[in-house]
């Protein structure tokens, strides 16, 4: 019997579109003449996929009861005993009822490929078992329902069912996906836009992944060794040198040109298992590499450009990325060519990028500033003059006549000349003497004597010493303004690089001290601050010699190591300025840090002032209006006006009254600070308090509650105080036969708390006025608010550390909404302990939701 094949629709998330496009590929096939059945197919109250499903043939499910609940799951034996061509199986991550013959979905579907029936099937991102703690760290939901993903990749076909974010949440607003009364948390949770893109790109690159495979599969099956640059795939050779850093980043660079790119870093070590490189650096350059997200490889070969340009290949490489030799020219004509060009020989199709790196051969320090020549160079002039000597009178000596005399002076002079360049001064006197010398005693009449028997002779051993004198003289003049030029572009580059370093700030300060102990040579230098060590770099030694350097007013530079010339003294008083400058910042900002609750305490007084200014005026005036009139003695009041009168002073004095409430539950503000009292409160006490408060009931409002809520870091007070007020504009905006709906939530770290409406709403554009003191709908009467307002709603929310906001109710209308962090989460340098933050399904999709 023939296997039947597998094809799978992978989703992002529920309603984009699975079920849809799998029923519509049912009824294409059948109109083909296949016989397509639908053995299990989940509409979810969807009027467009309902239709679908009625033009198919739709096998009976198998019924059983659990906990007196009915439940129905697909029927796999009646499926193979109908044995159609096609049949289409929903969620296919689907746990089966209790007491199946197989508990998930997917494993009754095996049995229908066993028995050659051809299987359609869908199935979200989030069900993936590789991917489910992905998921649930991006969405805040975890999945019980997985399926392996051998099973997935198994497949005979898996194509992706996309739909942009946006449209997604516009499908869900207009009550394509959910039910009305799921809207709302949904779009809050898990259905954000940043949550749907996240898991949109999740989808994707699993899918990219699995091409991959699959091209790797055909490509080593037909012996294909040749590049395909179906994706950019940067590999980058490390070797544990210094220059690792630079060219990971480099390749990352590289990569990210465009879409998809791969970074890939390899390291090679030989066969002998001889250390040739630093593991330290190996590990921090492996962890920069998955910082960057890209993947470390390490292959053994002692053939190190040939096993480098195998594994590119074998990778499907299409960049290389070396770094430049760190070997002298001398070295490289001694040695033969380097890795690079023989890899630029091998790599075939594969771009390869040379590096050029300043770290290469060792860290950034200043030229000295003394002798021009250093003594490296002196050795070898040296032993240029005493080598090349003798091989040169070996090989004159060899065909020596009377007509090789003038070409044999030139070539000892050449000798000269070539020791003066590499040498200086006193390698070119020593090969001019001994050149001048071996002349005489080989070359000139008596030959192996070294008789001056002639003025002329003497005049030219002179000649050969002022030639290597001022040949050697322009050497090291070269040489001295080179270098000076050299420390002069160092001395740039540390200036410009401390003073970068304080202008990025927090961390300019250990920039600072790091680069000054590097560019020095130092082995530590800390910086102190009232007595307290402030920051230090390195080890100090106790035979170190230490240098104190005051930076100011602030502190005081500390630098143990060798002694430092008197330039680099003058380079030290720029650092200590900048560490100054970085100390006084770092003192401003802990100043402001100390300030800023001061100014949230200003900004909540101010709303405050603000509002019972005017709520104070207006009842005030109503109430004297009144109580004046009634005492008018030349007015004659009917009892109904006298009843008015009275009722519109009774009203404004318990306005008044309420007013009073809510100052004396802020009366710990006085004195113009704000002290808020945050604690772990129990959002739905304080969402009933509100409602008992108001009156309000059932008939009202409808709650929406999230199971395991945990407590919220407020002050009790101020969020009742919110609370209401948001209630109260509601219902007051509210068509009189529409409930407000209040719902609480949790995620990320922060609960939720919403108060729709479906009202009218506010356009856009106009919602920030609504938070400006006063701005309300009708302002005639005494029944409009207490005259608080959203601004002062606002003002104690972001006083407790929360925000408050508004946005637009599924349906029409305005949702506020008050998010405040969950207790146990630092604010503002607070930290209240509160009730675990627990996984709440309510933001989550149902388990095996499909589209």
């Amino acid at each position: 019997m023939v296997r039947g094949r597998l094809r799978v629709l992978l989703g992002a998330a529920p309603g984009v579109g699975k079920t849809y496009t799998m029923l519509e590929e049912g009824a294409r096939l059948k109109a083909e003449g296949r016989d397509v059945v639908v053995a299990v197919v989940e509409t979810h109250g969807r009027a467009a996929t309902a239709a679908l499903v009625g033009g198919l043939e739709v096998l009976p499910r198998l019924a059983s009861q659990h906990r007196g609940v009915e439940l129905t799951e697909m029927d796999a034996d009646g499926v193979v005993a109908r044995r159609p061509d096609i049949a289409l199986v929903d969620e296919l991550a689907h746990t089966n009822a209790p007491g199946s013959r197989n508990e998930k979905r997917w494993q009754d579907v095996l049995d229908l490929l066993e028995a050659g029936v051809d299987v359609i099937s869908t199935v979200n991102v989030q069900h993936i078992e590789s991917l489910s703690d992905v998921v649930e760290q991006i969405t805040g939901a975890p999945q019980r329902e997985t399926i392996p993903d051998a099973i997935l990749r198994s497949a005979d076909q898996i194509e992706v069912v996309d739909l942009a974010p946006q449209a997604l949440r516009d499908r869900l607003a207009e009550g394509n996906v959910y039910p009305a009364a799921r809207i709302d948390a949904a779009l809050s949770n898990y259905f954000r836009l940043g949550n749907l893109t996240a898991l949109r790109e999740l989808a994707l690159l699993w899918l990219a992944d699995e091409v991959e495979s699959a091209l790797k599969a055909y490509r080593a099956e037909k012996g294909i060794d040749s590049t395909w640059e179906a994706r950019e795939r940067v590999v980058v050779a490390l070797t544990g040198g210094p220059e690792g850093e630079t060219l990971i980043k480099r390749g990352a660079r590289i990569a990210a040109r465009s879409a998809g790119g791969d970074l890939i870093a390899v390291h090679v070590s030989r066969q002998d298992g001889l250390a040739d490189s630093h593991p330290g650096a190996l590990a921090a350059q492996r962890a920069l590499v998955e910082k960057l997200g890209g993947s470390y490889h390490q292959v053994v070969g002692d053939d190190v450009p040939r096993s480098l340009v195998a594994f590119a290949k074998s990778m499907n490489a299409t960049q290389l990325v070396l770094g430049v030799s760190r070997r002298s020219r001398l070295a490289a004509l001694l040695t033969g060519p380097g890795i690079g060009a023989t890899v630029i020989r091998e790599s075939g199709s594969i771009d390869v990028h040379i590096v050029s790196h300043s770290r290469a051969g060792g860290r950034f320090t200043l030229p000295r500033p003394g002798g021009a020549l250093t003594l490296r160079r002196r050795i070898v002039g040296l032993v240029l003059a005493l080598v090349l000597g003798p091989l040169v009178t070996l090989l004159l000596t060899a065909v020596r006549s009377d007509d090789t005399l003038t070409s044999d002076v030139l070539v000892y002079q050449l000798l000269v000349v070539i020791v003066a360049l590499v040498g200086g001064i006193w390698p070119a006197l020593i090969a001019a003497v001994l050149s001048g010398l071996t002349l005489d005693f080989f070359f000139v009449q008596p030959i192996h004597s070294v008789t001056i028997d002639r003025p002329l002779h003497l005049l030219a051993l002179a000649l050969y010493v002022v030639n290597g004198l001022l040949v050697s003289y322009v050497v090291d003049q070269a040489a001295r303004r080179s270098r000076s030029a050299a420390r002069a572009l160092a001395e740039s580059e540390l200036l410009a690089t401390v003073a970068g370093s304080v202008l990025r700030g927090q961390d300019a300060l250990a920039a600072l001290v790091s680069r000054t102990r590097e560019v020095f040579g130092l082995t530590s230098v800390r910086v102190l601050a009232e007595g307290r060590v402030v920051t230090e770099v390195g080890q100090a030694d106790r035979d170190d010699r230490v240098t104190t350097l005051p930076t100011g007013t602030h502190g005081t530079l500390e630098l143990r190591g060798p002694d430092l010339a008197a330039a680099e003294q003058r380079l030290l008083a720029v650092i200590a300025a900048q560490v100054d400058a970085a100390l006084e910042r770092s003192a401003l900002r802990q100043a402001a840090d100390e300030v800023e609750p001061l100014a949230q305490a200003d900004q909540m007084r101010t709303a405050l002032l603000a509002a019972v200014g005017h709520d104070l005026r207006r009842p005030l005036a109503a109430a004297t209006a009144a109580v004046t009139g009634l005492r008018s003695p030349g007015v004659e009041w009917t009892p109904a006006d006298r009843d008015e009168l009275l009722a519109t002073a009774s009203e404004s004095l318990e306005s008044l009254a309420t007013l009073v409430t809510n100052l004396l539950d802020v009366s710990r503000v006085q004195a113009g600070v704000l002290a808020v009292s945050l604690a772990a409160v129990d959002v739905d006490d304080v969402i009933l308090g509100s409602l008992d408060e108001l009156g309000l009931g059932p008939d009202e409002v409808e709650l929406g509650l999230a199971y395991a809520l945990p407590a919220a870091l407020a002050d009790g007070v101020l969020l009742q105080r919110v609370v209401v007020n948001l209630l109260d504009n509601a219902v007051r905006h509210s068509p009189a036969d529409v409930r407000v709906r209040v719902a609480a939530s949790h995620f990320d770290g922060r609960v939720e708390l919403r108060v729709a409406d479906h009202g009218p709403g506010i356009v856009a554009d106009r919602r920030d006025e609504v938070f400006v003191p006063f701005q309300r709908l009708g302002d005639t009467d005494n029944t409009t608010g207490l005259g608080l307002g959203l601004a002062l709603s606002r003002g104690f929310t972001e006083g407790m550390g929360g925000t408050l906001d508004a946005e637009d109710t599924p349906g029409g209308g305005l949702t506020m909404v008050v998010s405040l962090p969950v207790a146990g989460v630092s604010v503002a340098g607070v930290s209240v302990a509160g009730a675990p933050v627990a996984a709440s399904p309510d933001p989550a999709p149902p388990e095996g939701a499909a589209s």
